[in-house]
Parts: C-alpha cells; sequence; structure tokens
C-alpha cells in the first residue's frame, strides 16, 4: 500500500500545489514511484503538470479522465464499483503519475456533508465518505506507487475533511505572515474535531462498499515557505515571523494535536516540527510552470537567461534541489521508521 500525505492549509497562498509537485518529482528522484491527487477544483496541479497551453486540449479529448469523473460510481448511484483512473504521466518521468483535477469536483461537496450527518435517513449514502480514498488507493495500487501526495484547495470544505482524514500523513504548509498565524491557530482546533467526528464514522461505515481507513492522519510537520533569502538566510522581516509561527505550533497545534491522536511519537519529530524553509522561486516560478518541470531540473535554455543573472539562477537552481533532497530524505526517514516499529 502506498503512503498517502495530504499538503493542507485552508489559508491559501501558502505554496501547497508548488510543494506538491516539487516533493513528488523529488521522491521519484530517491527512485520512488508517486501519485499526484489533484483535489482542487482549481485545478492547478493538473495544469502544472498537463502544460498550461495543453490543458484545454487535455481535457476537450480526455472529459472523464479527472477525479470526479472516478467517483462517479458512489454519487450518481451508478451500478458499477469505482475503478482506478487512467492517470498522466508526468513529463519525461516515469514514476510520476496524475490524478487529474475537476473543475466540477464540488458539485459533490452537499452530498459528501449530508452523508456526514450519521442519520438512518441517508444510509443510502453510506458509501460516499468512503469513496475519495478508495479511488485514491485503487489508483495508487495501479500504478505502484509508493507515495500519493494529495494537493487539496483553500478551505474547511466537507472534501478536504474527508481526505484529510482518510490520509495516512499530513503536511501543513505555511508562508510568514499574519494570516498563516491565524490559519495554525484555526487548524489547531478544527482539526481533532475532523479526527473526532472520524473515529465514529470508521465505525459506522465500516460495512459500507468503501470503508474509510482505521487509523487517524498523522502529522509529519509543518513547511514555511515563499520568503525572501539574504546571505543565505530569511530576511530579518520575515524571520521574525517565522520565530513566531514555530512558537505557535509548539504552544497550540502540538498539545491539540497530541490530544487528538494526530501525532506521531516524540522521537519523530526531535522537538523540531519545521519540516523544511523553502525561499521564494522569483522568476523561476514561471519557468517551472511553462515547462512542467521543477525548478531544480530547468535547463540554462528553459530558464533564458544569460551572463550574472544565469549564474544567480543556476545556484538558486542547486539550493532548491538541495532542500527538496533533504526534505524527502527526512520524510521517507520518518515514515520508513514509523512503520517499522
Amino acid at each position: 500500500m502506498a503512503y498517502k500525505i495530504s499538503i493542507f492549509n485552508h489559508k491559501g497562498g501558502v505554496s501547497k500545489t508548488t510543494t506538491a509537485f516539487h516533493l513528488a518529482w523529488m521522491f521519484t528522484e530517491k527512485n520512488k514511484r508517486v501519485l499526484l491527487v489533484d483535489a482542487d477544483s482549481q485545478c492547478n496541479l493538473t495544469l502544472t503538470v498537463v502544460g498550461y497551453e495543453q490543458y484545454e486540449d487535455f481535457h476537450e479529448k480526455n472529459p472523464t479522465q479527472n477525479i470526479k469523473d472516478g467517483l462517479s460510481p458512489a454519487f450518481d448511484s451508478k451500478p458499477e464499483l469505482i475503478k482506478p483512473i487512467e492517470c498522466v504521466k508526468a513529463l519525461s518521468n516515469d514514476k510520476l503519475y496524475l490524478l487529474p483535477g475537476s473543475f466540477d469536483i464540488t458539485e459533490y461537496e452537499v452530498q459528501l456533508g449530508v452523508s456526514f450527518q450519521f442519520s438512518k435517513s441517508f444510509s443510502t449514502m453510506k458509501n460516499l465518505p468512503g469513496a475519495f480514498n478508495f479511488l485514491i488507493e485503487k489508483t495508487a495500487e495501479k500504478y505502484q506507487a509508493d507515495y500519493v501526495i494529495i494537493d487539496v484547495n483553500p478551505s474547511l470544505s466537507a472534501i478536504n475533511q474527508d481526505l484529510l482524514i482518510s490520509s495516512d500523513y499530513f503536511i501543513v504548509p505555511a508562508s510568514p505572515d499574519y494570516f498563516s498565524k491565524m490559519a495554525i491557530k484555526s487548524l489547531s482546533r478544527v482539526l481533532p474535531i475532523w479526527e473526532r467526528w472520524a473515529k465514529q464514522a470508521r465505525e459506522i461505515f465500516a460495512n459500507a462498499t468503501y470503508p474509510l481507513p482505521q487509523n487517524p492522519p498523522k502529522f509529519l510537520g509543518f513547511t514555511i515557505n515563499d520568503f525572501t533569502l539574504k546571505s543565505g538566510q530569511p530576511a530579518t522581516s520575515f524571520q521574525k515571523v517565522i520565530n513566531g509561527i514555530e512558537q505557535l505550533v509548539k504552544d497550540e497545534m502540538i498539545p491539540s494535536f497530541k490530544s487528538a491522536d494526530l501525532l506521531l511519537d516524540e522521537k519523530f519529530y526531535s522537538n523540531e516540527y519545521c519540516i523544511a524553509k523553502i525561499p521564494n522561486f522569483h522568476t523561476l516560478v514561471t519557468r517551472f510552470q511553462e515547462y512542467s518541470t521543477p525548478v531544480f531540473l530547468l535547463t540554462d535554455e528553459q530558464i533564458g537567461s544569460t551572463g550574472p543573472v544565469l549564474e544567480q539562477q543556476r545556484t538558486a537552481k542547486a539550493r532548491f534541489y538541495d532542500l527538496f533532497s533533504m526534505f524527502a530524505d527526512k520524510l521517507i526517514k520518518i515514515i520508513d521508521d514509523a512503520n517499522s516499529n
């Protein structure tokens, strides 16, 4: 079975999609097979993998090759089981596959929310909460994935709740700003509530065609994204906010998650809950989106600069490769160690 990792924060602009794409690609650099799942109706992950210019043509030729249509046997009461989706292979990467997103996935929000009510009147909806997990696991099995990375939309929606409690692990990306601090406080309250619901749901939906996973998702850590470097370190103004977020995680998020059984054993964190600090990509962000290639693998031709600017961007490329390599190594070790006990 593949390990399912959700990249989740209900605050927008914290580099969820960028983190998901680059981390997934780096896992493949470590010889792992990865399934990316685009569960965000904005479909930015799909646009990145398929290509912005190619997406419209892809969608027109493959109108049912997406997460919503994969779920339709459950949500549209079709007389058939959910089947694995035909995924998109990432450009020049035989180990990375995408379960494409759908702009219309939010149409299933209301049904899913109603199914969460545990009412006998809605017994026909008992298969909905486990449908996302079933589709993802069957698709991961088809592509022999070692890891599944799930990109979600920035909200506290029923779909996000379902995906989060169906994951094995989750990462909370944050940016060094005031609203990320507010989001940390909010998630410290909300995610334990979601897990309390899941504890009941696992039992109530145990006999469903698509049951929920039995174990609570575990917090792997948080990332700090999109800040400016000065002399190789976060600029002073950013560092002050980063320090505040780190303290908030320790003071509020960790105790709250611990009480809800959302934490791994303390030894896996070593008192360090920030698992990666990833600075701003600056002009390279448009290049990786244009070429559907992670920043750290862009060629000189793709970067398109010359002279001193190109040298600076080569240095940035190498820095991002090292950052994401350490990030992936850390996650692989934590997950391997946690599952060897």
